[in-house]
């Protein structure tokens, strides 16, 4: 049964995508559905954007790498266009946009970047 089970999770987006993120309110306590992320590679000439996506219903972007891609050693940063689905439920917030900016050591690892977010702060952490 357990090799059913890890077989079905392999075949899943997120398993074979190097980077997923999660948006949680913390106001709230519920999954923040809407939410606009972008992510960028630091390159010589500064940041340098490789993908973008929309949190769905379970506050979830699953596979937020381009497809097909490796993801390397280096810098990135997600961004979380947080002042726009604000702005959407009619509610002030201090954050317009919350960049996280990571470090990729090892190649073919998976990294997950949660976000903890209130209107008048946050908190993020590598995930699995």
């Amino acid at each position: 049964m357990l090799a059913s089970f890890f077989a079905g999770a392999a075949d899943g987006d997120a398993v074979k995508n190097p980077l997923s993120v999660h948006v949680l309110n913390l106001q709230t306590g519920t999954p923040t559905a809407g939410i606009a992320v972008d992510l960028e590679q630091k390159q010589e000439n500064g940041w340098v954007k490789l993908a973008s996506g929309t949190t769905d219903d379970n506050g979830r972007i699953g596979a937020l790498f381009p497809a097909g891609k490796i993801l390397s050693h280096g810098d990135y940063k997600v961004v979380f266009q947080t002042g726009n689905y604000y702005q959407k439920i009619k509610q002030p917030t201090f954050f317009p946009e919350i960049p996280v900016i990571f470090h990729v050591e090892k190649d073919g690892d998976h990294y997950h970047i949660p976000l903890l977010l209130s209107p008048y702060g946050y908190s993020t952490y590598r995930g699995n």
